[in-house]
């Protein structure tokens, strides 16, 4: 919490270097001023906790300064104490008390009833502050679940959108197949059916996996293997998303063999994962480059497209789970968000990275993986740094 501040008012400096010695403690900051008019322009620039005034001033005196500090709005409820040389008729103390003042402190000051009084204020300031903490943690922790809510809200009716439409699919082709349609009319039935029963299988495999993670009953079976083995097998995933939008595909990996130390089948899951989002978000005919090489003692792997683009707000939050870019909505072709998400949290599993590159919307992204070649490294990839334009080069690498 910011320190608390203490304002005192009067004309002799030796008083006021008196009330300071006095008052000197920790987290106390003593605003002093040698006029009224002084008083007036601290008070317009800090909050204090206690003002200790001088009654007897030339120009303000205590009594009128008081009075304009209860006529403001920002300092009418600082509480007033103040000190006089002299002693004051019954009339006096009460003009005091209606000016603002909560208490008198006769000079020459005594110092245990001095700082046993300001002591008081001093604490019912901390506690003031210490509520509007509280005050303001419980306010952002109600946003926090309000908008939890929305977000388990939006994911249902996302679920239940993306799961009707198979089962619907699955269905029509059950009754379809029912009516003994021909043999051609039935493979072509059966393609489909199979082809929206793949795509439930994969939500539901994705929700599992996201489950699994977050009550840490993923098991990595870590292996040695060849980059090569699961790019291949990613690929083979990836490859019907891909053919239907007439991607052209170019990869580059080292000719001699990159092993890593690591679960074959998630760092494939996760490598498929990327081609997939590409294939979403590249409009037919686009490019999508995936390259894997060795990097200062880890494997890099980037899959790059001249797609669609991420803005500069969306590069934050493109890994939260069920998070997609308002304006990609018409590109998803169904799905809840979840790839990123999990694959950020399987390559973090392995103490790897996953980090996110892009010009803006238009032109394009790029996604990488720092995987340690061995389960002993630690990982502290660099930021990749934004480049201007992300199109790979068809001249480049492997066309698949």
């Amino acid at each position: 919490m910011a320190p608390v501040s203490f304002l005192l008012v009067d004309d002799l400096p030796e008083n006021l270097l008196s009330l300071e010695a006095l008052l000197r403690r920790e987290d106390l900051t003593l605003l002093k001023a040698r006029s009224g008019d002084e008083a007036l322009e601290l008070l317009l620039k800090h909050d204090v906790a206690l003002a200790l005034i001088d009654v007897q001033m030339p120009g303000l005196n205590g009594f009128e300064l008081a009075e304009l500090m209860r006529g403001n709005e920002r300092t009418r409820r600082v509480p007033i104490i103040f000190v006089t040389a002299g002693s004051h008729s019954t009339e006096r103390r009460f003009e005091g008390y209606e000016a603002g003042a909560v208490d008198f402190i006769q000079k020459p000051i005594e110092p245990d009833i001095l700082r046993s009084k300001t002591d008081v204020f001093y604490e019912l300031y901390r506690q003031r502050q210490e509520i509007a903490a509280q005050r303001d943690i419980l306010q952002s922790q109600a946003e926090a679940l309000q908008q939890a809510d929305r977000r388990k809200d939006e994911f249902l009716a996302i679920l239940a959108h993306e799961l009707r439409n198979p089962l619907a699919s699955i269905d029509g082709g059950l009754k379809l197949l029912g009516r003994n349609p021909s043999p051609e009319s039935a493979s072509r039935i059966t393609t489909l059916m199979e082809g929206q029963l793949s795509h439930l299988v994969r939500l539901v495999d994705d929700l599992l996996d996201i489950s699994r993670i977050t009550q840490g009953k993923i098991e990595l079976r870590r292996e040695r293997f060849d980059l090569k083995d699961a790019v291949d097998a990613a690929i083979d995933f990836a490859r019907p998303a891909m053919d239907a939008k007439g991607h052209v595909l170019a990869v580059t990996l080292p000719e001699e063999p990159l092993m890593l130390e690591a679960d074959l089948v998630r760092i494939t899951q996760c490598i498929a994962n990327l081609l997939h989002n590409a294939a979403k978000y590249t409009p037919e005919g686009g490019d999508i480059a995936l390259t894997g090489r060795e990097e200062d003692g880890y494997c890099v792997i980037r899959v790059r497209d001249n797609g669609l683009g991420l803005p500069a707000h969306a590069l934050a939050r493109i890994f939260r789970p069920f998070q997609q870019e308002d304006d990609h909505l018409d590109y998803a072709q169904g799905g809840l968000g979840i790839g990123l998400g999990l694959v950020k949290q399987l390559v973090e599993l392995h103490g790897g990275a996953i980090r996110v590159a892009s010009p803006g919307a238009g032109h394009g992204s790029e996604f990488s993986l720092w995987l340690p070649l061995t389960a002993d490294e630690a990982l502290t990839p660099p930021a990749p740094a934004r480049t201007e334009r992300l199109v790979p080069s068809r001249g480049q690498g492997e066309k698949a």
